[in-house]
């Protein structure tokens, strides 16, 4: 009997150990075409999101929105998106492997860009919010192309991704201090103003004589600098050079939520220092100044020699190119930059310096050039500058959404799929 019984536990020690390695075998291909999936969905997802960061209102922002998925395929600096163990650079043939990345297709709407058949309903410049992308790859098999279905060792595996625009945000981070009042509080799309008007923004201030329009923008919107001094910066400590970077990019990155961002419903003072004169004065209040200096290198890399006097101003300025576009734009569809010139600013209910105000919203507005040939003139004694309505066309850089109820209003870049 014992001598049966192990004749018997060998003859099932044969059998088994072959089932199990081939298991084994099994799961280990099961698992890499995982790890394939993850990679090419990580991969279609960065793509779709650096596509749809490009999508901000104009005619040539989908060929920008290629560009940049594409970028994400460049190895130039060893930082493709890869696959199989990262072993592999995604639209290329490698041996009998090969991968196929698809353009980015673009939609106006996100049911559109979600659809099954992601073709229908495609659409092309200015309209387009939302980009899809889908990668298909072959993923190497070894115990599984013992199989009929998998005799050419390798599977097909396919990713997609849709990002665009999300719901208006109630807090936006990154964008420019300089409050506006609600031309028509109950317009709660445009609060009053109109697209593709050009405005003349002027630093508020008492007496007379009154800020006039600049040419081709006689309408005057007077603005006051909201308060976002950062008492304890980790560089560029002084207060003008503070308000430089502002006008240069917005507000920069903070750990303190507060001086990096606006939120709806909330009230907000002006920076201390800011305060309206009079308007018989010569020049602006230096805060208003620096700030201008700081919105000149949107439109050009050397600045007026009057912004020399701002602190580390010379570091300052090379950190920030001007638009690739700087020309006099009357209709933003054509406009051909990369968007430093557009700028969000909160509309608040009524501009007050002594009071609070509380902010309703925020919109965007396309710095203008001044009729003089000159881009921006940080000195000119009403702090004005051109610029042209456009309402919510370009994401912001980062923002929340909780805490109130809008219907219109700038979004973020977020996956949608």
């Amino acid at each position: 009997m014992r001598e049966r019984s192990g004749a018997a536990s060998v003859h099932m020690i044969v059998i088994l150990v072959p089932v199990l390695f081939g298991l084994m075998g099994f799961a280990l291909d099961l698992g890499r075409m995982y790890l394939v999936r993850g990679e090419l969905q990580a991969a279609a997802n960065s793509m779709a999101l650096a596509a749809a960061a490009k999508l901000i209102g104009t005619d040539a922002s989908t060929d920008a929105a290629t560009t940049a998925a594409q970028l994400t395929l460049n190895d130039t600096n060893g930082y493709a998106n890869r696959y199989d163990f990262a072993g592999l650079k995604l639209g290329e043939t490698t041996g009998s492997l090969s991968s196929t990345v698809s353009d980015p297709g673009f939609f106006s709407t996100m049911a559109d860009a979600t659809a099954a058949d992601s073709t229908s309903g495609s659409v092309a410049g200015s309209a387009a919010k939302y980009a899809r992308v889908q990668i298909t790859a072959e993923a190497p098999l070894v115990f599984w192309s013992f199989l009929p279905i998998a005799t050419d060792r390798k599977a097909t595996i396919a990713a997609a991704a849709v990002a665009g625009v999300s719901a208006p945000l109630c807090v936006a981070c990154g964008i420019q201090p300089m409050a506006i009042a609600a031309r028509d509080t109950s317009d709660t799309v445009d609060f009053g103003y109109t697209t593709a008007t050009r405005y003349t923004f002027a630093f508020s201030c008492t007496g007379n004589p009154t800020p006039t329009g600049l040419a081709g923008a006689t309408s005057v919107v007077t603005y006051l600098v909201l308060d976002r001094l950062d008492p304890n910066p980790t560089a560029f400590t002084d207060e003008q050079s503070q308000l430089f970077r502002i006008g240069a990019n917005g507000l920069p990155g903070n750990a303190t939520e507060s001086l990096a961002c606006f939120t709806i419903n909330n009230t907000e003072t002006i920076w201390a220092t800011a305060i309206p004169g009079a308007c018989s004065a010569a020049s602006p209040p230096s805060d208003v100044f620096s700030m201008l200096c700081g919105v000149t290198t949107r439109f050009e890399s050397s600045l007026p020699a009057a912004c020399s006097n701002i602190p580390d101003v010379d570091t300052l300025s090379t950190l920030y190119a001007p638009d690739s576009d700087v020309s006099d734009i009357t209709d933003y569809t054509q406009y051909l930059g990369n968007g430093r010139r557009v700028i969000t600013v909160p509309i608040v209910d009524a501009l007050s310096s002594a009071g609070s105000m509380t902010v309703l919203g925020f919109r965007q507005f396309l710095i203008e050039p001044d009729p003089n040939g000159v881009d921006i003139t940080p000195a000119d004694r009403f702090g004005r500058f051109a610029a042209m309505y456009l309402g919510s066309v370009m994401p912001l850089r980062q923002g929340r959404f909780s805490g109130c109820t809008q219907t219109s209003g700038p979004g973020k870049v977020v996956l949608h799929q």
